[in-house]
């Protein structure tokens, strides 16, 4: 891993990985909890991360779509870093006035490049990716700031999507040590 992915490995885990008691969304109980917002949150991580990503963007984006709700802060910084105009993309459409699953520019037509804070499942992107597509919008990467998935849990590549990440959760684990 190169030296500047360990360095904002470690800023992130020490800013993001927190103890107590905490129950996940399985109902197990731990003592380690990852927030992931607090480097979100945090505008010097933030950018590093923004920063880290606009390499990794494919040469063909011409949106960046921000998923709901980690995506959109990383999203705008990425916009900003870039020029690129960015959509913040719901995980449903509204059910009230404009009734739109993407906020923001125009997108039908164009290339969208999907940002995520973390993938696990990688069930929130296969969801957009299918939505802003059927919107005729063509998809094929997603770039994540973490990708925690395991093996075989991340099945992007079904629907013909990339993922591309900054760091792995083995990333932060090493970055520990």
């Amino acid at each position: 891993m190169p030296a500047d992915i360990l360095e904002l490995a470690a800023a992130i885990d020490a800013t993001c990985r927190i103890s107590g008691e905490f129950t996940l969304r399985s109902g197990s109980i731990t003592d380690q909890y990852f927030d992931k917002y607090r480097f979100e949150g945090d505008p010097q991580l933030l950018r590093r991360v923004a920063e880290h990503m606009v390499p990794l963007l494919p040469a063909d984006t011409q949106v960046l779509g921000g998923l709901e709700l980690g995506g959109v802060p990383i999203a705008t910084v990425v916009s900003a870093l870039t020029g690129l105009p960015s959509i913040f993309v719901r995980k449903q459409a509204k059910t009230y006035g404009t009734c739109r699953l993407a906020e923001g520019g125009a997108f039908a037509a164009r290339t969208v490049t999907l940002i995520e804070d973390i993938i696990t499942t990688g069930g929130a992107a296969r969801t957009a990716a299918i939505a802003l597509r059927e919107l005729d919008a063509t998809v094929h990467t997603v770039v994540c700031a973490i990708d925690r998935s395991v093996p075989d849990a991340n099945t992007l590549h079904e629907i013909g999507l990339s993922t591309v990440s900054v760091m792995t959760m083995a990333d932060l684990n090493a970055a520990r040590h």
